[in-house]
């Protein structure tokens, strides 16, 4: 083992000692008196989560980890406060639902579903400055932390936001909890929508065989008596929560200590994660993590080294404990193939056990001739394709995709089948910092990666029968 991660293992940890470490990509707040009295405040606060539902989600992860699952993350790129709506919760929940539908058929596994909502607030920023027509004020971090108006006024960091930002995930969550376990995600319903998206979507044909599937299925289970009226797992699912731990200040306010277990917990979110530019071993982020009994994730981009990602999974995952660690990698369409074969292959011969996602959105932005930011679809594809190709090829489980994504018929992403040009960006390009997948765009991801889980499960039953 590194001998920086056995120094970190040593350590006494408790809820505030990130703050004796060194931290990156942190606002400069003018007034730390009201700052601290804003994480009193939060302290006092309810939890968001509970312990036993963050424990009942590393247990689901545990099995995708061995193979038995797959992980479907998504969300905004930052929640915005002046777009918390009702109608945007349940919209995004309904695609959701309908992707899982699509890929528990395609996998034959469950499909751990897990929204960047309910607290995916703040935002790592290139640069701690911006600048527009010669003036210069602070990024945008989030509305966790300022606003996106560009006045000086606005992006001032102010913590009061903090505030605003703990009411409204408490709405969202009570929202979406109450879809799904009020019969929203009816089984039946969730298909009728998804045949719905087919019936006005270019790519009807490909992936009619699916649909059809699905619905032979949900027959067979009528005609054998198991419908939505007696079996309460066809109206109900489980739905989970994540954000970027960034703001720590915010997260050791909901570090609390579940009386069951004795064990500390953060109940700012189900599951939280480590960004690609705060990973540090020796720095403040790693170090509140590896403290918290959550399930955790950590971002993994081109310049992480073998070295690196062993000494952080040291640090953060030291027991080795199924479903604590789940590893998103974030490389682009263009590196995935450069970067990808050695990880793996590192963490496969220290046998450790992780969940291996695929980010596709993040190494994939460009700037259109037009101005926007912006993701092209194919390479969004690509970079999923490949990360199931260099899986099957190092013989480990493809366990999730995280995508940003919203409900809306937003044009922030080019392509699809239902094709968004660079000239369409203007006309409904809503996102507060990264551009999403639209509901569209965010199904037919789920149909095309549908295809290729079939595929390779047909070719493992091929080879297991084979070798029978």
């Amino acid at each position: 083992m590194a001998e920086s991660s056995s120094q970190n293992r040593g350590q006494k940890w408790s809820p505030n000692s990130w703050r004796s470490k060194p931290i990156v990509q942190v606002p400069d707040y003018p007034n730390m008196d009201e700052l601290k009295e804003v994480e009193q405040t939060l302290g006092s606060f309810p939890p968001l989560v509970f312990a036993g539902e963050a424990r009942d989600l590393k247990a689901r992860l545990g099995r995708v980890a061995a193979g038995e699952g797959f992980l479907l993350q998504g969300g905004d790129c930052a929640e915005s406060f002046s777009e918390h709506h009702g109608d945007n919760i349940r919209d995004f929940f309904r695609v959701m639902l309908q992707m899982a539908v699509v890929l528990t058929y395609a996998g034959s596994v469950p499909v751990v579903k897990v929204g960047r909502i309910a607290g995916q607030f703040a935002k790592p920023r290139s640069a701690p400055m911006e600048s527009k027509d010669g003036v210069e004020l602070p990024s945008y971090r989030g509305d966790i932390i300022n606003g996106i108006d560009f006045t000086e006024e606005d992006r001032i960091p102010d913590p009061r936001r903090q505030l605003k930002a703990y009411r409204q995930s408490a709405a969202t969550l009570n929202l979406l909890r109450a879809f799904a376990q009020g019969g929203y995600a009816n089984l039946e319903h969730v298909h009728r929508w998804t045949l719905g998206f087919l019936e006005n979507s270019p790519a009807a044909e490909r992936f009619g065989e699916i649909a059809t599937r699905i619905t032979e299925t949900l027959d067979f289970m009528k005609a054998c008596g198991i419908n939505s009226d007696n079996t309460r797992q066809l109206t109900a699912t489980n739905f989970f929560t994540s954000h970027e731990a960034l703001l720590l200040g915010y997260e050791e306010a909901f570090a609390r200590v579940d009386s069951t277990s004795g064990e500390t917990y953060a109940t700012s979110g189900h599951f939280i994660w480590i960004g690609d530019r705060t990973r540090q071993v020796d720095h403040a982020h790693v170090e509140f993590m590896r403290g918290i009994k959550n399930p955790i994730g950590l971002k993994c981009g081109p310049s992480i080294s073998d070295d690196d990602l062993m000494r952080l999974i040291d640090t953060l995952n030291p027991e080795d404990e199924a479903g604590r660690l789940t590893l998103i990698c974030r490389f682009g369409a263009d590196d995935v193939q450069e970067h990808l074969p050695r990880l793996v292959r590192k963490v496969q011969e220290e046998g450790r056990k992780v969940v291996w996602s695929c980010d596709p959105m993040h190494g994939n932005t460009i700037k259109a001739s037009t101005g926007y930011k912006t993701r092209p679809f194919d390479l969004v594809l690509s970079e999923v394709e490949s990360f199931f190709d260099i899986c099957q090829a190092e013989r480990v489980h493809a366990g999730g995709v995280h995508v940003e994504m919203t409900g809306k018929n937003v044009t922030e992403c080019i392509g699809g089948a239902k094709t968004v040009k660079e000239a369409d960006l203007s006309a409904r390009y809503h996102t507060h910092c990264d551009p999403r997948l639209n509901a569209d765009q965010a199904l037919e991801l789920a149909f095309l990666i549908a295809e290729r889980m079939k595929k390779d499960r047909h070719g493992n039953r091929v080879s297991e029968a084979k070798t029978a």
